[in-house]
C-alpha cells in the first residue's frame, strides 16, 4: 500500500498443471474415427504459466480496480468432433494464449440512496498449433487462431437505489462485442459474430422482518442475437428470450 495517498498494488505469478482423462477410445468409437481419416493420440496434462498484477485506487468513496493477466498454455484441453456427428472426444493443442486487461469501478452511495459499479474487460484467446493428443485428422496448422469462445470486448454497468417504504430498484447493461464467428459470411462477415446489448431490471419490496417480494425482467428489450455458431453438442447458441418471473421470499423463526 503507498501511504496517504492508500493505493494497494497486487502481482501474482504461477504453474499449473492438470491430468489428461485416464479413459480413452476403444473399439467401435476407434473405428469410426479411422473410417473418417481421423486417429487418436495420447493426451497430454496441460500446463499453465499464469501472470496477473494490477492496482486498486480509492478516491472519495469510488474505487477503481485496474488489472493485467497472462496464461500461457502448453498442451491446451479443448474437444473435436467427428464430422458433423454429436461424437465428440477431448484434444490437447500445442498451445494458448489467454491475456486481457479488466477494470472495475466502484461508487459510494450516492444521495445516500443508490450505488453503480461498472466493469470492463479486453480479452484475447488464442490456440494453436498441432494437435498433441486425442482426436486428431495429424493436421499441422500455424500461428494462434481466436478460440471459440473468444469476445473481444465486455462490458456490465449495474446500479441500484433504495425506494421509500422499504423497496428498491436494480438495472444491469450488459454489451459483448460478439463471439468467435466458425463460418465468416453464412450469414455474418467478419471473423466475429454481432455485437449484442441487454438489458435487465428488477424491483423489490420489504413487508416487515420475514417478508418480501420482487419482480425480475431478464432482457427487457427481448433482443435475440446468435451468441456461439461452433459446432458443439446443443448447436448453434443464441441468447435468451425476454423473461419474467416474480419472487416471495419467508423467513422462518430460528
Amino acid at each position: 500500500m503507498v501511504p496517504r495517498l492508500h493505493w494497494v498494488f497486487r502481482a501474482f505469478y504461477g504453474h499449473y498443471y492438470q491430468a489428461p482423462p485416464l479413459i480413452t477410445a476403444s473399439g467401435p468409437l476407434l473405428q469410426f474415427a479411422n473410417a473418417n481419416n481421423l486417429g487418436f493420440i495420447p493426451l497430454h496434462g496441460e500446463r499453465d504459466e499464469e501472470h496477473q498484477f494490477g492496482v486498486t485506487i480509492p478516491f472519495r468513496g469510488w474505487t477503481l480496480d485496474a488489472d493485467n493477466f497472462q496464461t500461457n498454455v502448453v498442451n491446451f484441453f479443448d474437444h473435436n468432433n467427428i464430422g458433423e456427428s454429436n461424437l465428440f472426444f477431448p484434444i490437447t493443442i500445442g498451445q494458448a494464449l489467454i491475456r486481457g486487461w479488466e477494470v472495475t469501478l466502484s461508487s459510494p452511495r450516492i444521495a445516500h440512496r443508490g450505488q453503480i459499479h461498472l466493469a470492463y474487460s479486453n480479452q484475447i484467446a488464442e490456440g494453436g498449433g498441432a494437435i498433441t493428443g486425442g482426436l486428431t485428422d495429424f493436421s499441422l496448422p500455424a500461428g494462434l487462431s481466436p478460440l471459440d469462445h473468444d469476445q473481444r470486448n465486455t462490458l456490465s454497468v449495474v446500479g441500484e437505489v433504495s425506494l421509500p417504504w422499504r423497496s428498491y430498484a436494480s438495472t444491469s447493461i450488459y454489451y459483448g462485442s460478439g463471439f468467435t464467428n466458425a463460418f465468416p459470411g453464412q450469414p455474418y462477415p467478419g471473423d466475429y459474430l454481432p455485437q449484442h446489448t441487454t438489458f435487465d431490471l428488477a424491483l423489490g419490496k420489504q413487508f416487515g422482518e420475514r417478508f418480501s417480494v420482487s419482480l425480475t425482467a431478464l432482457n427487457v428489450a427481448n433482443r435475440r442475437v446468435e451468441l456461439d455458431n461452433s459446432v458443439t453438442f446443443g448447436g448453434f447458441h443464441w441468447n435468451d428470450p425476454r423473461e419474467i418471473y416474480a419472487e416471495f421470499r419467508y423467513r422462518f423463526h430460528y
